[in-house]
């Protein structure tokens, strides 16, 4: 399993009910419904695959130990920042297994989960299920194009960032790059479709010195003033071609 398909990078078990009783939480409903132990010997599995495969991560989902390396909340992301490595598992239509005319989400829905999750340190796992023939449906190529089509706009506020405090505040959420010296700032609305007002008002991170602010996927120098630990930004006309959100970055 881990020996002859080159590097594998996860081995990540989707079977939370297949567990020893004793990992058993009876604060969970849906543990205390298991009646039949499996003790599937993790030890051996998970010692066989780091072996085979050293520095692998191992997701025993739902089994807490050593070999839960990260937790994957499902259907859900948490309120909060959690202070321990968490992956939010999502579909993109209401069923994890294919299901013809699935209800798929909006790609405004999508990116707007996406700015929730990593502003709260998470990483998002959206699943997507192909047909009978190995295809998805149309329109899941037509999401996967909107994404990416912003994803090549903002991706230097999402990809390899850090959470930071204060993480979420009103309708603007935070992240900021690995060397601390840049900060992001999503403005997301909830509505079905984001318009990006002309005057936006929000806090920095304590001890943030800003020197520059750039509104990503805008040519356009952006007027700015800062008082105290606040920012309020001037956004030219062109703002209307910002779709999903409008993404500030300024760097100190």
């Amino acid at each position: 399993m881990t020996s002859n398909y080159g590097k594998v990078d996860i081995l990540w078990l989707d079977g939370g009910w297949v567990r020893p009783f004793h990992t058993i939480d009876q604060s969970v409903e849906w543990q205390r419904t298991i009646k039949v132990e499996q003790d599937i010997d993790m030890d051996k599995i998970g010692t066989m695959a780091r072996k085979n495969q050293p520095g692998i991560i191992v997701v025993d989902r739902t089994v807490p130990g050593k070999w839960e390396n990260y937790v994957t909340p499902e259907q859900a992301v948490p309120e909060h920042a959690l202070p321990i490595p968490w992956e939010s598992c999502i579909t993109m239509g209401d069923s994890f297994s294919y299901v013809p005319n699935d209800n798929y989400k909006s790609s405004q829905k999508i990116i707007e989960t996406l700015v929730k999750i990593i502003s709260r340190g998470g990483n998002y796992l959206m699943n997507i299920a192909p047909g009978p023939n190995g295809d998805y449906d149309a329109i899941v190529y037509e999401r996967l194009k909107e994404i990416s089509g912003w994803m090549d706009k903002n991706q230097s506020a999402v990809f390899a960032t850090r959470s930071i405090s204060p993480y979420h505040n009103g309708n603007f959420y935070y992240t900021q790059s690995k060397d601390g010296k840049t900060v992001n700032i999503f403005h997301l609305n909830d509505q079905s479709n984001y318009e990006s007002p002309s005057i936006l008002n929000f806090t920095i991170p304590e001890n943030f010195k800003p020197k520059s602010l750039k509104i990503l996927g805008l040519k356009n120098k952006i007027q700015w003033k800062k008082t105290r630990n606040s920012i309020e930004i001037s956004l030219p006309k062109e703002r209307n071609q910002l779709k999903y959100s409008t993404v500030i970055q300024i760097t100190q």
